[in-house]
C-alpha cells in the first residue's frame, strides 16, 4: 500500500537512451554502439531498454550535424511540416524519431528518454531537468546523486521559456539529459565515459525498482535554474570582440558576483559582470554554443520538492 500523499503513477515500461545526438559527442556515441551489440548490461527484468543512434550521418562526419542541431529540431512547427525533398536532414529524421518513440505529448510516447551529451566545458557529471513539475523525474535524479554520490554531479533545471529548446528527449513522457564533461569534441575520454555509464545504470535501476513497487519518501532536490542566455561581446559586424576571462573559464557551477570578470577583449580590457545579484554560470565557453551566441548561462540555486512516488497497480 502507498503512503498518504504518495503519487501513483503508471509503470515506466519502455525507456530509449539516445547517443549521437550530436555526432561528435562520442561517449553516447561509443556506449550506445556497444549496447546495441550487447544490451544484457543495460536490460531490466521490468522494463524494455532501446538504444538508439540518433544522427548516424552525423556520427560518420564526427560533426555535430549534418543540416541543423537535431537537439533543436523538435519543435512542432518543425514536427508538422509535410515530407519534401528539401528538407534539412535533421527535421527528417526528427520526424521519423517522433514518430519512433513518441509522438511528443501522447498516451503512446516512450515512459523515459536518456540523451547522452558531452560538453567541451567544465561542467562535470550534469542532469538535466525540463520541469519542477514532474515527481518521477526529480524522484529519478535524487536517486542517481545519492546512490552515485559523485562530488561533482549537479542538476541544471531548463524551465524557464527563454532558455528552452526543441531538444530530442521531449518526445518521451519523461526524460533526462546528460552532459558529461568537460571532453573535446571528436575525442573520448574514458573516465568521462565511464562515469555516463554509471549515470545511465543508475536511472535504469531506479526504474526498474520503481516498477517492482518499491516506494520512494517524498524528497528535496537542489538545482540550478536557468533564466538568461549571455552572449560574448561583439563589434558592429557581429564579429566577437571579447573572451572568456581567465578568472571565469572553468569554473562552471561556481558564484558569479556583481564586478567579477566575465570577458577579456582583444585589447586587454576586462568585463565585469553587470548584474545585481550573484549567479552561477554553466556551460562556460562551450565550443558548441559560439554559433548559438551563448558564452554561458546564468542560473539562479532552487530547492525542488517530490511527493512519495511508487507504480500503480491498474
Amino acid at each position: 500500500m502507498a503512503s498518504v500523499g504518495a503519487a501513483c503513477l503508471p509503470a515506466v515500461r519502455r525507456i530509449a537512451v539516445f547517443g549521437g545526438t550530436h555526432g561528435n559527442e562520442l561517449s553516447g556515441v561509443f556506449l550506445v554502439r556497444h549496447w546495441l551489440r550487447d544490451r544484457s548490461e543495460i536490460q531490466r527484468a521490468t522494463c524494455e531498454v532501446h538504444p538508439f543512434l540518433a544522427n548516424p550521418a552525423a556520427v560518420q562526419r564526427c560533426t555535430r550535424y549534418v543540416d541543423c542541431d537535431l537537439n533543436r529540431a523538435f519543435t512542432a512547427e518543425n514536427l508538422s511540416l509535410s515530407q519534401c525533398d528539401s528538407m534539412l536532414h535533421e527535421v527528417r529524421i526528427a520526424q521519423q524519431i517522433n514518430q519512433m518513440f513518441g509522438p511528443k505529448g501522447s498516451d503512446s510516447a516512450y515512459d523515459l528518454v536518456l540523451d547522452l551529451h558531452n560538453t567541451t566545458s567544465n561542467m562535470g557529471n550534469c542532469l538535466i531537468l525540463k520541469t519542477s513539475n514532474d515527481d518521477f523525474t526529480i524522484q529519478l535524479i535524487h536517486y542517481i546523486k545519492n546512490t552515485l554520490a559523485f562530488s561533482n554531479c549537479n542538476v541544471l533545471l531548463l524551465e524557464n521559456p527563454t532558455v528552452q529548446y526543441g531538444a530530442i528527449r521531449m518526445v518521451a513522457k519523461h526524460s533526462v539529459g546528460l552532459e558529461v564533461g568537460p571532453q573535446p569534441q571528436g575525442v573520448v575520454r574514458a573516465n568521462i565515459l565511464e562515469n555516463m555509464r554509471k549515470l545511465v545504470n543508475s536511472a535504469l535501476d531506479f526504474a526498474h525498482f520503481y516498477n517492482e513497487g518499491k516506494e520512494f519518501p517524498p524528497c528535496t532536490l537542489d538545482v540550478y535554474k536557468a533564466f538568461e542566455k549571455v552572449n560574448y561581446p561583439r563589434d558592429a559586424d557581429g564579429q566577437i570582440i571579447g573572451i572568456i576571462h581567465p578568472q571565469l573559464q572553468d569554473r562552471d557551477w561556481k558564484e558569479l558576483n556583481p564586478g567579477d570578470p566575465s570577458f577579456l577583449t582583444l585589447d586587454g580590457k576586462t568585463i565585469t559582470y553587470s548584474g545585481s545579484r550573484a549567479v552561477y554560470p554553466v556551460f562556460v565557453n562551450e565550443a558548441a554554443y559560439y554559433e548559438k551566441d551563448s558564452a554561458f548561462l546564468l542560473t539562479q540555486k532552487v530547492t525542488l520538492t517530490a511527493n512519495s512516488v511508487k507504480v500503480s497497480k491498474h
